[in-house]
């Protein structure tokens, strides 16, 4: 029996998932079947589209709805919650051809932008009024520092760049006190600063060649800003 009940459950699921591939289990009423097929799929299809607003609407319904059947047919996700679909939708695009050749990086920066908004990590022990010289600077657990081929910030329906730029695209993206999620374009220097190298601020700006009080500055505003907290506890 139970056996039997197993074998009608994941011929429903193949069905629910790609009806043109897999017929359903017997003795389901195909109108019953149709209101499972919609409202699945939906579920999927408006967890998404809350998830990448801007993909969706750069790529048009068409083919947004094309790329999220596919997903929902042959992506095997291992999470049960729904909050990972994102997640795993973004992980399911470095495996298949691509609607447009930023469509991958859009998603990562879209990806990223929910997961900070909707974050409820803390940040670790800290000395808010360390020096930034002397002590290792630390990021906010609501920041990242991220590098792109393309200009991930500026695509959509307005802008769909052809060919990438000869320089990658380097973002702070950060949530602020007002729980709005930011972002700011970085200069190499800074990037490298925040993210390549590691050690005090001083040991960082001198292995990168800058100089202490512009760099120390730098330091400061992102501070004031809440995207550095601080230093570690033994600065």
């Amino acid at each position: 029996m139970a056996e039997r009940l197993h074998d009608q459950q994941f011929t429903l699921a193949r069905h629910l998932r790609d009806p043109d591939r897999h017929a359903p289990p017997p003795g389901i009423e195909a109108r019953r079947l149709k209101v499972y097929r919609e409202l699945f799929f939906g579920n999927i299809e408006g967890l998404l589209a809350g998830s990448f607003p801007v993909m969706r609407d750069t790529l048009g319904q068409q083919r947004w709805q094309a790329r999220v059947h596919d997903f929902y047919a042959n992506y095997r996700s291992q999470t049960p919650l729904f909050s990972e679909v994102a997640g795993a939708f973004v992980d399911y695009l470095q495996a298949v051809e691509l609607d447009e050749p930023w469509q991958l990086e859009l998603a990562h920066y879209e990806w990223v932008e929910a997961q900070l908004y909707l974050s409820d990590a803390e940040d670790p022990l800290h000395q808010p009024e360390g020096d930034l010289l002397e002590g290792e600077p630390l990021l906010s657990c609501t920041a990242r520092v991220l590098a792109y081929q393309w200009p991930v910030e500026c695509i959509g329906p307005g802008f769909q760049a052809a060919t990438p730029p000869e320089v990658p695209t380097l973002l702070l993206v950060y949530r602020d006190a007002d729980f709005k999620v930011r972002f700011a374009r970085l200069t190499p220097l800074a990037y490298r600063l925040l993210a390549q190298v590691r050690g005090t601020g001083r040991e960082r700006l001198l292995a990168l060649g800058a100089e202490i009080g512009p760099g120390l500055a730098l330091l400061e505003s992102l501070r004031a800003q809440g995207v550095v907290i601080g230093t570690g506890l033994d600065a």
